[in-house]
This record gives structure tokens, C-alpha cells and sequence, in this order.
């Protein structure tokens, strides 16, 4: 049986096992879990579910969701797509999704950061300092 700190740091291991050049290889995820599933050794269902959580963790950081109200022209995704990959590494999936509810302007999330400059936002400050 494996302690709990000792399951947290060889999921720790594997999940630096599993970067190449800064970024999560899928390939290498997919084998590593398959690897802990077969063996069935004590305590591997302890570091796989705290390798989940570091995959977790890793996806919704190099995940940008970009909110516009109407579909953006491909030259400004283009320059926002060279910005957050600029800001944020290579490794950044961007999803682009549309929001009528923002009005106009864009709102980019990545991980727990929020970028938003949209007109929702400025109405909600501005009736916040009403």
C-alpha cells in the first residue's frame, strides 16, 4: 500500500514523463495509463487518479475558450490565436465559441484567467458603480 505522498510524487514523475518540449504528449499519456491499469499493482489506482488530476489541471491551462458575439474574421483569429500562443506557449488549444449575449467585443478564458473585453462586461462595471 502506498502512501499518499509517495502516490503524489510518482504521479508527479509520470506526468513529467509524459511533457515534450513543455507540452503534455498525448501518446505518451494514453501509455502510461495503460501501464498502470495492466500492472495492478497496490496503490496504482492511488496514482492514477492523481496523474488524472495533474492531466486535468494541465488541459484547462493551455486551453483557451475565446467568446465573441458574432463569428470572428480569420484575420483577427489569426492575430488572437498569435497572441495567446505568444502569451501562453505553443501548447495552447484554442476553442472559438459565440456568445450574443456579450453583444460585441471578445471574452478569452485561459485556465483561470479571463481576458474580457466586451460591451457586458463594461455595462455590468458601469452599473456596478451606479
Amino acid at each position: 500500500m502506498k502512501t499518499a505522498r509517495q502516490a503524489k510524487r510518482e504521479a508527479r514523475q509520470l506526468f513529467r514523463l509524459c511533457c515534450a518540449n513543455g507540452v503534455l504528449d498525448e501518446s505518451r499519456v494514453r501509455t502510461v495509463v495503460d501501464r498502470l491499469v495492466k500492472t495492478r499493482r497496490s496503490g496504482s489506482l492511488s496514482v492514477l487518479s492523481r496523474f488524472h488530476r495533474l492531466v486535468r489541471l494541465d488541459r484547462a491551462r493551455n486551453t483557451a475558450d475565446v467568446e465573441s458575439a458574432v463569428p470572428l474574421p480569420a484575420d483577427i483569429r489569426a492575430r488572437v490565436e498569435a497572441g495567446l500562443t505568444h502569451a501562453h506557449g505553443p501548447g495552447v488549444a484554442i476553442n472559438f465559441v459565440e456568445n450574443p449575449e456579450l453583444l460585441a467585443g471578445v471574452r478569452i478564458r485561459v485556465g483561470s484567467d479571463v481576458y474580457d473585453g466586451s460591451v457586458l462586461a463594461e455595462l455590468s462595471e458601469l452599473e456596478a458603480r451606479l
